[in-house]
C-alpha cells in the first residue's frame, strides 16, 4: 500500500511556499549575531539608532588601524536606504546608514564593512547592500571600540543634502515627504555616570522613552522586578511602564509618557529612576514572592524584535 501524500506540500502551492519561507527565516535566525555591537561603548546608541531613532547622525572615530583617507558619518538613515554613499566635495566624506534596506545577519560586521568601502569609493558613489564575510573585520576592528557617539539628533531630513547645494525636485519632494513622517526625537541627558541609551520620542497621543540597557537580559529583569514590586517602575506623574523588547542582545525598558511635557522634562525623574534601578542591580539577595510576581507579569509583557 503506498504512503499517503496528503501532508506533503504541493510544490508551488501556498503551504509550500509558506514553509519554504519559515525554513529560510529559521536558518537566518540561526546564523545571526546575537550581540552584534557587544564590548563597543556605543553599543546602546548604535541599537537605538538602528532599531527606532529616525534622524540623527555622528562623526564615527576609527581604529588606529585603519588608513583613513577620509572622514566618516555614521546615520540613522541615508537616501533610498543605501548602506553608504561618499559625497562629493573640496575633502568628500563618507556616509554609513544604520538603517539599511537589505539587512545581513551580522549587523556590526556590516556596518564595518561599508565604513571600508568609503575610503575607496569614487565621491558621489552610493553603496546599495552590503553583506560582510564570514573572518571580514568586526566594527570593533574598524572603530575606536572606546568611543562614544557624539550625537546631532535632527528632526528633519535637510542634512541629506551638503549645505549650499539646491535639491533638484525629485530629492526635494523626498525630504519633504521623510518630514511630514518623521516624529519628533531626543536623547535624555543623563549624565557622564549614566548607563545605557535613553531616547524620547513624541508619537503623537502618546510619548515614550525607550531606554537601551547593556546588562545581562537575566540581571536586569530580577532588577526591574525588585523597583516593580516597591513601586518605582515608572519615571514619576504622567509616566507608566509599558513593556519591554529585546533587540541585537540586549534589553530595552519602554516608558510611555504624558506627551504635553517637553523631552527635557524628563531628564529628572529619569535621573532617579536609573539610581533606583543601579540599586536594585547591585542587590543579590533572592527575590521576595512579590517580586517574583512582578517578574513573572514583566516577562509576560516582552517582545523580541528579530
Amino acid at each position: 500500500m503506498g504512503k499517503s501524500k496528503r501532508n506533503s506540500p504541493k510544490p508551488g502551492g501556498n503551504r509550500a511556499q509558506r514553509l519554504a519561507e519559515r525554513k529560510a527565516a529559521l536558518e537566518q535566525a540561526a546564523e545571526s549575531v546575537t550581540r552584534p555591537f557587544e564590548g563597543l561603548a556605543a553599543e546602546c546608541d548604535l541599537v537605538a539608532l538602528r532599531e527606532f531613532v529616525p534622524s540623527a547622525t555622528a562623526e564615527l572615530k576609527l581604529a588606529s588601524s585603519v588608513a583613513a583617507e577620509r572622514p566618516v558619518v555614521l546615520a540613522t538613515v541615508l537616501p533610498g536606504a543605501v548602506a553608504a554613499l561618499v559625497r562629493a566635495g573640496d575633502e568628500p566624506s563618507g556616509y554609513v546608514g544604520a538603517q539599511m534596506q537589505f539587512q545581513g545577519t551580522d549587523p556590526g560586521s556590516d556596518l564595518a564593512a561599508a565604513i571600508l568601502w568609503t575610503q575607496s569609493a569614487e565621491p558621489g558613489d552610493s553603496l546599495a547592500s552590503v553583506e560582510s564575510v564570514a573572518g571580514g573585520p568586526r566594527l570593533a576592528d574598524v572603530i575606536d571600540a572606546g568611543a562614544d557617539l557624539d550625537l546631532t539628533v535632527h528632526q528633519d531630513f535637510d542634512w541629506w543634502v551638503p549645505e549650499g547645494v539646491q535639491p533638484d525636485a525629485q530629492v526635494a519632494a523626498t525630504i519633504e515627504q521623510a518630514k511630514q513622517a518623521i516624529m519628533p526625537s531626543a536623547r535624555i541627558a543623563l549624565g557622564a555616570d549614566a548607563v545605557g541609551a535613553a531616547w524620547w520620542v513624541d508619537a503623537g497621543e502618546k510619548a515614550h522613552i525607550r531606554w537601551v540597557r547593556p546588562e545581562d537580559e537575566d540581571d536586569l529583569m530580577l532588577a526591574l522586578a525588585r523597583v516593580h514590586a516597591a513601586g518605582g517602575l515608572q519615571l514619576g506623574e504622567g509616566s507608566r511602564f509599558a513593556g519591554s523588547f529585546r533587540t541585537h542582545g540586549v534589553l530595552v525598558p519602554v516608558f510611555d509618557l504624558d506627551p504635553e511635557r517637553h523631552a527635557e522634562e524628563w531628564t529628572k525623574p529619569a535621573q532617579e529612576f536609573g539610581a533606583r534601578l543601579a540599586e536594585a542591580l547591585a542587590t543579590d539577595a533572592p527575590l521576595a514572592a512579590d517580586e517574583r510576581r512582578s517578574r513573572d507579569g514583566l516577562r509576560s509583557r516582552q517582545v523580541t524584535l528579530r
